[in-house]
């Protein structure tokens, strides 16, 4: 069921009956304790045995996970904490990213958390700060028999979040249905079959981590964990050494493994398929990844947290395009709509549900106003909103072109973010870029400004006119560069997403009006 990594990086397999004995225990465990059916239980660690263990526990005892990213600062956990009203939260002591020992229990207690169950990043006993918490190892039963609680199809299993970069999060129920939709993705597009080896760096807090859980274990097969920051020549090892035939990569991953070429020259054999998601992908950057399997395709998979998986994707009995999809996801249908509302080849994407894996709740907010006021129908049933605007070729491939919040108006003329990306992707000194348009401040177009993460120190009047002459033999000549702003980082989401409001707001406030 599981493969991972000990100390020296020697490999460790958990069988699915172990791995069915351990939830068990924690199951049982959480009765003990004196947790209930329908108790709202967050999790808050890395994705690694433990978690995954705990996630199947909770749920086998008929509770509802909270997910949430570790990455989060001690607001953003209160925030959700409070939202779900959780009745306790399962934690680490400590986290290691990019060799760094990141204290992550001091957080949750910021965070005001209900009563925590604490494991050991180092595998000592834990030192525990509030009466109420308990240690991992004396919170565990030692039975392991428990028959799993049965619940309604619509009752939630799991509470994820979308992005909240302007207000609260919204809070999706997945309910016992959404699994369904994970695993028959993973079968239908990513061809998982058991004895299949899955890899998708990702965490409990982003809806690819209980993805990954549905559609390993439906469909039997491993989920190899890594532990570490998946960005070095390491992560490739550790792929090579779990004979890993799937994996999954977020775009920003590539470009940066593209750069140091520190995949190069491994052993990929196993692989049989890639499979990208959480953000717009870069053509030359997909061909390269294919390129480091022996050109084996990649699946993108496009969706979001309120479907449970993808609404479009592609498939391994089409010819495979770099970052194109090909089809809307089996068991579901879209519709493009332009801006009046109207069938087009270019336009807004409008999902035609019913669909297994939709999300029919929402915590903090009224579903049916975020999903469907305002919305057309289509031969009586209403359209349902998801945001994104994509776009479909003469051949019938299509381009997620970005978030419909971050299409620009330049010049009279709409282009989304993720197109004047692409158009300076292949500037060898800029790692990843965020393009925005900002407001001027005499009511003219709208102003285009590139944020840049550079390799080097650059001259930036040499780094506008290299992006100004890809932008205008790409795309137009009249998207001109207002402004170019060089930064270490990008801001980002837990699921690895660029957060351009804040780069907008972040825009506004230091460098608007000022010389350049």
């Amino acid at each position: 069921a599981l493969i991972y990594e000990d100390s020296n990086h020697g490999l460790i397999t958990m069988t699915f009956a172990e791995l069915n004995q351990l939830s068990n225990r924690i199951a049982n465990s959480l009765i003990t304790t004196g947790f209930k059916q329908n108790d709202a239980i967050a999790v808050a660690m890395p994705m690694n045995h433990d978690a995954v263990a705990v996630y199947l526990g909770i749920i086998k005892m008929g509770g509802i996970v909270v997910s949430i990213a570790d990455s989060f600062s001690c607001r953003e956990i209160e925030v959700r904490l409070k939202i779900t009203q959780a009745k306790g939260i399962f934690t680490q002591d400590f986290i290691s990213w990019a060799n760094k020992r990141i204290p992550l229990y001091q957080k949750i207690i910021d965070a005001h958390a209900p009563r925590a169950i604490l494991f050991s990043y180092e595998a000592t006993n834990p030192t525990l700060q509030r009466e109420a918490d308990i240690a991992f190892k004396d919170f565990l039963q030692d039975n392991n028999k428990f028959d799993s609680v049965a619940c309604d199809p619509m009752i939630a299993c799991n509470i994820l979040f979308s992005s909240g970069t302007t207000a609260d999060p919204k809070a999706i129920a997945w309910n016992h249905t959404t699994p369904i939709k994970a695993a028959s993705d993973a079968f239908f597009h990513q061809n998982i079959q058991a004895g299949d080896v899955l890899s998708w760096p990702t965490n409990l807090g982003w809806m690819m981590g209980p993805w990954l859980i549905f559609a390993a274990f439906i469909n039997r097969a491993a989920i190899a964990l890594y532990s570490g920051a998946p960005k070095g020549r390491e992560f490739g090892e550790f792929v090579s050494k779990a004979k890993v035939t799937m994996l999954g990569v977020v775009p920003t991953l590539v470009s940066g493994w593209r750069q140091t070429r520190c995949m190069e020259e491994l052993d990929w054999s196993h692989i049989k398929l890639f499979s990208s998601t959480g953000e717009c992908s870069h053509p030359e950057d997909m061909f390269y990844l294919m390129w480091l399997a022996q050109y084996k395709p990649v699946i993108e998979y496009c969706g979001g947290t309120e479907i449970g998986g993808a609404y479009i994707s592609s498939t391994i009995v089409e010819n495979n395009y770099p970052s194109l999809c090909t089809t809307p996801a089996m068991g579901l249908n879209f519709s493009i709509l332009n801006e009046d509302g109207l069938a087009s080849d270019i336009g807004e994407v409008a999902i035609i549900p019913p669909s297994i894996g939709l999300s029919v709740a929402l915590l903090n907010a009224d579903h049916d106003k975020v999903y469907y006021s305002g919305m057309p129908t289509l031969d009586g049933v209403p359209l349902r909103r998801h945001g994104d605007q994509i776009c479909r070729y003469q051949n019938g491939t299509y381009a997620v072109l970005g978030r419909v919040d971050d299409t620009m108006n330049l010049g009279g003329i709409k282009v989304s973010a993720a197109e004047i990306e692409r158009a300076i992707s292949d500037l060898e000194i800029v790692q990843e870029s965020a393009a925005i348009a900002v407001k001027s401040a005499d009511h003219a177009p709208s102003l285009l400004v590139i944020y840049a993460v550079v390799t080097s120190t650059p001259n930036k009047a040499v780094v506008i006119k290299e992006m100004q002459k890809r932008i205008n033999q790409q795309l137009n000549p009249l998207f001109k560069i207002h402004d170019v702003i060089f930064l270490e980082g990008l801001p980002k989401t837990a699921s690895n997403k660029i957060m351009r409001r804040v780069l907008r707001k972040e825009y506004m406030s230091k460098y608007h009006d000022k010389p350049h």
